[in-house]
């Protein structure tokens, strides 16, 4: 017998990429949107009403008291991430909080020990781990289509116009390109090596006291390394190569897949292969994913561990680009 259970959601804020993801609600199978909340009740009205979302509220404090809400979308600046995660797990809410998960690795840590101490799950909204292609690639890595993995580059690019009221550009807010598009490549490595690198070293191009570029290595030892580049500067690019000792997998939009997304297997005996996976919402796919392990209780994929991972390295590469040199990942 089919579950037809379905986790209530509500959403902190009225953030752009709140486009993308409110539109996903309506195809997923566990998931059903229920309110959404802003610091004004009447603007908070008006984006109930574009939506279509039932119920609206005039405060973030209002909805998390809401007992039907089981669950809250956090699109807020990354510097509010963790008091308002730490808010919400207190009022017994999961908590799908956009990337980066926190403004660095100790407000991670936090929001991950109050979540638990709530019994409440909480993961990072990167969207591309929850596309079938990635599961299609992890199966081709193990099964050592390309053979040992040597070497992980990636790119996240897009110009922006620098306008230092701009959220990306704010030092106070955690603003930064690593912050906002250099985590996905950052996440990436982490994810084909399957654990922290030891070091990195990072050069970075300041304007507003924030990184606007940034180049990298990242050192996992035993002669395995990662490199990515991010850029709110240069040209829109997004990919993840994956070099190993008999090939490459390369994955163009890596990031934010078209349909179909597509990658390529290039082997030196001379095999080569197009994969094609057709017709994935990936945000939808992420929010059943988060919301299946809500209901089935058990814990979301990836694990909020990962986010926390994922800010050891951001910090370590940003007080890197400060200081001019290698910095042990802490």
């Amino acid at each position: 017998m089919a579950d037809t259970r379905k986790v209530r959601w509500g959403i902190l804020g009225v953030a752009k990429i709140n486009e993308r993801v409110i539109p996903a609600f309506s195809h997923t199978t566990s998931a059903e949107l229920l309110a959404i909340a802003r610091r004004s009740l009447d603007k908070a009205q008006r984006a109930a009403a574009r939506f279509g979302i039932p119920r609206a509220y005039g405060s973030y404090e209002a909805l998390l008291t809401d007992r039907d809400i089981d669950a809250v979308y956090i699109p807020l600046p990354n510097n509010l991430h963790a008091p308002w995660t730490i808010r919400a797990a207190q009022a017994g809410k999961h908590v799908l909080c956009e990337k980066p998960i926190a403004a660095n690795a100790e407000e991670a840590r936090q929001m991950l020990a109050v979540c638990r101490s709530h019994g409440v799950a909480l993961m990072d909204g990167f969207f591309w781990p929850h596309h079938p292609r990635t599961a299609r690639i992890q199966e081709t890595l193990e099964r050592g289509a390309i053979g040992i993995v040597q070497h992980v580059h990636g790119s996240f690019s897009f110009e922006l116009q620098l306008d230092p009221a701009n959220i990306r550009l704010q030092p106070g807010l955690a603003g930064g390109c690593v912050m906002d598009v250099g985590c996905y490549p950052v996440y990436g490595a982490l994810w084909v090596f399957g654990r922290l690198p030891q070091r990195v070293f990072a050069a970075a191009d300041f304007q507003f006291g924030v990184d606007i570029s940034m180049v990298a290595t990242l050192d996992f030892g035993e002669g395995k390394t990662a490199g990515f580049d991010c850029s709110f500067v240069w040209p829109f690019r997004q990919s993840l190569e994956i070099v190993g000792t008999r090939g490459r997998i390369w994955i163009p939009d890596m990031w934010l897949p078209p349909n179909p997304a597509v990658f390529f297997v290039e082997t030196e005996e001379g095999y080569s292969a197009e994969i094609r996976i057709c017709g994935v919402n990936q945000i939808a796919a992420m929010l059943d994913n988060f919301s299946r392990a809500v209901l089935e209780q058990r814990p979301s994929v990836p694990a909020a561990d990962q986010a926390v991972a994922l800010m050891q390295v951001l910090d370590a590469l940003r007080e890197s680009a400060r200081l001019g040199q290698p910095v042990s990942v802490r």
